[in-house]
């Protein structure tokens, strides 16, 4: 999966008013290609009195498809694709669709989406 924790995606299909909008990824789920995002997907849930813990309605975001989803590009903050290079003895980079003349004006900050 390309997604990863902490990566800020922009949600491209679901709920009518979640459409759009930009979040972080909160948690990721790579059997079941699922993540949670932050505000995203929000439901109420009722909870019942146990003991001395008193009921109440607790709000929580529920986990929706990776494919629902695109990365967004720290230079030109738009969803883009994906695709992973390999640069020699740094690791793998992620790179973006949108921002290949972005990544050769702003070599050096390119160096913060190095994946080790």
């Amino acid at each position: 999966m390309k997604i990863r924790t902490w990566d800020k995606v922009i949600v491209m299909s679901g709920k009518e008013k979640d459409r759009g909008q930009e979040a972080e990824v909160l948690k990721v789920f790579t059997d079941t290609n699922k993540i949670i995002v932050k505000w995203i997907n929000v439901v109420t849930r009722h909870l019942k009195k146990q003991w001395t813990t008193p009921g109440q309605i607790v709000k929580l975001e529920k986990a929706i498809d990776a494919s629902n989803v695109m990365l967004v590009c720290p230079f030109t903050k738009k969803g883009t694709r994906v695709w992973f290079v390999k640069i020699e003895e740094k690791g793998t980079s992620k790179k973006f669709r949108f921002s290949k003349i972005a990544l050769k004006e702003n070599g050096w900050e390119a160096k913060k989406y190095i994946i080790k």
